[in-house]
């Protein structure tokens, strides 16, 4: 059985997934699909976030090994999470058969007004304090296309927050540690696979285009979701990661 490991992004958690874990599960039946939380966000919102992905990366590692999980995984990460996902290949090629990194950006690749779009800086300020609703009614307009008609979205993820709040230094710590995170010259696991949105709000869509070609990697674009991909249309995602498995992409 092939262990999938799914890891979120920014001030996410593992609940974020909503559906997307059982759709995996669903397309790839004989894989086992584990979510993780990263030190500061979700069930670890009361530990430090670390100031580097190589950190989070390796906190990753340990916790599989305390539950007894073995490699070699697939690495499916968003957004931070793609980062945590290519510096464990970089660190650890011979733990990963793959890597499907959606909606990425990379230091290495571009620069940073295509990382983190200008538009989006203005709302990004809000999430480091206010109201829990303002901040996430904000993440959900800046993540999803579909965020004005997912209420029930929003009530779910004001209650994770109020439930695992994530302090002001831990959401510092995160956005340094994925600001300073330099990525290889060489691709860091032996299959790749780039998923991203051309409506993405956040990050440009061009950074996956230009690490697909840098990486030789398989590439696909959503045409009408937002930067939170799975989100948007988990049916989509799993059936790109099928058919990539299948060698038909």
């Amino acid at each position: 059985m092939t262990t999938w490991v799914l890891l979120r992004g920014l001030m996410r958690e593992t609940r974020h997934w909503g559906e997307f874990p059982a759709v995996l599960r669903a397309r790839l039946p004989e894989a086992e699909v584990v979510t993780l939380d990263l030190p500061g966000n979700g069930r670890l919102c009361r530990s430090s976030s670390p100031v580097s992905v190589e950190q989070m990366a390796e906190y990753c590692r340990r916790e599989l090994s305390a539950r007894g999980m073995a490699p070699p995984y697939h690495l499916l990460g968003l957004s931070m999470g793609a980062m945590v996902a290519v510096a464990w290949g970089a660190l650890h090629p011979q733990e990963l058969r793959g890597c499907v990194l959606i909606n990425a950006s990379l230091r290495r690749f571009d620069p940073f007004y295509r990382r983190l779009r200008p538009r989006a800086w203005p709302a990004l300020l809000t999430l480091i304090g206010g109201d829990v609703v303002q901040q996430e009614r904000a993440i959900l307009r800046l993540t999803s296309c579909r965020g004005n008609a997912q209420s029930d979205i929003l009530d779910d993820w004001v209650r994770y927050r109020r439930e695992c709040p994530v302090s002001r230094r831990n959401a510092l710590r995160q956005l340094l540690a994925a600001a300073i995170y330099r990525a290889p010259s060489l691709r860091p696991a032996p299959r790749m696979l780039v998923l991203a949105s051309a409506s993405d709000a956040l990050v440009d869509p061009r950074c996956s285009r230009h690490l697909a070609a840098r990486w030789n990697a398989a590439l696909a674009i959503h045409p009408g979701a937002g930067h939170d991909l799975p989100l948007d249309d988990a049916p989509w995602v799993a059936g790109q990661v099928r058919d990539w498995l299948a060698g038909s992409c």
